[in-house]
């Protein structure tokens, strides 16, 4: 009954949100551009720049860079309008136009600093010139990723690094993932990349944190009266509520507050790992593109 209850909050929600993304489309991609932290002075200068500017799958925008940096060490790099906070990296193509991504780099600013990261990861794809002469990408294998192997983090005045960051950002990514895997399940949804960041956090924050808004905001199944409370990050959580909607392994991150520290802080890299199979699907599928050239 729990389940389905659950059920009935995340379906009244979805038709609105659907005819927002709808009517946003790809144009309405470029989002938190004033958090998201310039890479510019990384020391590394591309030598060669492809776009794909259509959509695949739900995947607004595809580039394909060859960089090198100041070491002189040459490599390939994806880059997503829809992530402007994630590099998928890799090696250069071989003279078959096969290349291996080796790691996934993001680097994401919140309201009182940001997230950094390397994620190792493994998959093969394939870059060349088809007949007519433009340059196809694609993969050939899953994005499988591997571990966390460096990060940074900042909070407000202080930096965190070393071993402490790399416990911080792998525990964070154990609860994003056990978070995502929750909402697939979930019936009723809406389609998990059209709708875009700000949509989605607008779909999923009155289901997820619904004590942050005004009570006209809030599901139905969200009530005062008779609940259980504990406080937590300031704030009282209906224990009633999230007994009702999650199950056993998230129901101790929202009545912590660990739930909303991971909304707050990492925004971006939830819809990551929300879009992660619409990311692989997209790049599997084939994209023909076209070579810019500097003037």
């Amino acid at each position: 009954m729990k389940r389905k209850r659950a059920f009935s909050i995340i379906h009244g929600l979805a038709v609105p949100v659907i005819i927002s993304f709808l009517l946003a489309g790809c144009a309405g991609l470029a989002e938190r551009g004033g958090k998201i932290l310039d890479r510019s002075d990384q020391g590394e200068k591309i030598s060669a720049r492809y776009r794909y500017a259509g959509s695949v799958d739900g995947i607004c925008g595809v580039e394909f860079h060859e960089v090198k940096n100041r070491a002189g060490k040459s490599s390939t790099i994806i880059v997503l309008d829809q992530f402007p906070t994630v590099k998928l990296r890799g090696t250069l193509p071989d003279s078959s136009g096969n290349f291996h991504l080796t790691s996934l780099e993001y680097l994401g600013g919140t309201l009182s600093g940001w997230n950094e990261f390397t994620l190792e990861l493994s998959a093969e794809g394939n870059f060349k010139q088809q007949p007519d002469g433009s340059p196809a990408l694609s993969l050939f294998s899953p994005l499988m990723p591997v571990r966390i192997s460096a990060g940074k983090i900042r909070r407000s005045g202080s930096r965190i690094s070393g071993e402490e960051a790399l416990t911080s950002l792998r525990n964070r990514y154990d609860r994003i993932q056990a978070l995502v895997e929750w909402m697939k399940e979930q019936e009723g949804v809406p389609a998990t990349v059209l709708m875009g960041q700000r949509f989605f956090e607008i779909y999923w924050k009155p289901i997820l944190l619904p004590e942050l808004l005004p009570k006209k905001q809030r599901p139905p199944s969200w009530q005062e009266e008779g609940a259980q409370w504990n406080t937590a990050e300031d704030i009282r959580w209906n224990v009633t509520y999230t007994e009702g909607l999650m199950n056993e392994e998230l129901r101790p991150l929202r009545n912590s507050g660990a739930l909303l520290r991971d909304w707050e802080e990492a925004p971006e890299w939830i819809y990551l790992e929300y879009a992660w199979n619409s990311i692989e699907s997209a790049l599997q599928e084939g994209i023909t593109m076209g070579r810019i050239i500097k003037k």
